[in-house]
């Protein structure tokens, strides 16, 4: 069990004075559940969307409606577009989302461990493809870390900078 990159995204967050928000399907709530689990998240962390439903991604998160119905859920640029629905949605400076197949069917195509996460900061946003292997909750707990460890790269890349 990898260590969470939560309590290093939150101290960071913090001290770069970052608002964070998330988009979650199926890790439903658990990265946001996460980052608040850390003493003093109520700083940086402003909320998260659970966009289980495609109806919920297109109407709270203004995720293209045709992209939905050409490409489904599970889609890099639905990943890209959750992030940046998150972001307006909850007045952020920095969102992560998560999007994918937790099991333990394929969906819209995608198979099981197929996971997008995607992220928003500023004018810049974009995903990156995963592929987890195991069972349903531990597809949703990589999912979670992936997503925290890329909120840490975007923060640990403009502390560098």
């Amino acid at each position: 069990m990898m260590k969470s990159q939560a309590p290093a995204v939150i101290a960071e967050a913090i001290a770069q004075g970052v608002q964070l928000a998330t988009a979650e399907s199926l890790t439903a709530g658990m990265v946001a559940a996460r980052l608040a689990e850390v003493s003093g998240a109520s700083a940086v962390l402003r909320g998260g969307v659970v966009s289980y439903s495609s109806d919920v991604k297109r109407e709270l998160l203004k995720v293209d409606a045709d992209l939905l119905e050409t490409h489904g859920s599970v889609d890099p640029e639905v990943a890209r577009q959750m992030a940046l629905g998150a972001l307006q949605a909850c007045g952020a400076d920095l969102a992560v989302s998560a999007t994918g197949v937790a099991g333990p069917e394929a969906h819209d195509g995608k198979s099981v461990g197929t996971v997008f996460i995607g992220w928003a900061r500023g004018e810049e946003s974009g995903s990156k493809e995963h592929h987890f292997v195991g069972d349903r909750a531990q597809i949703r707990e990589q999912s979670t870390q992936a997503a925290l460890q890329q909120l840490a790269v975007i923060l640990n890349k403009a502390s560098s900078q």
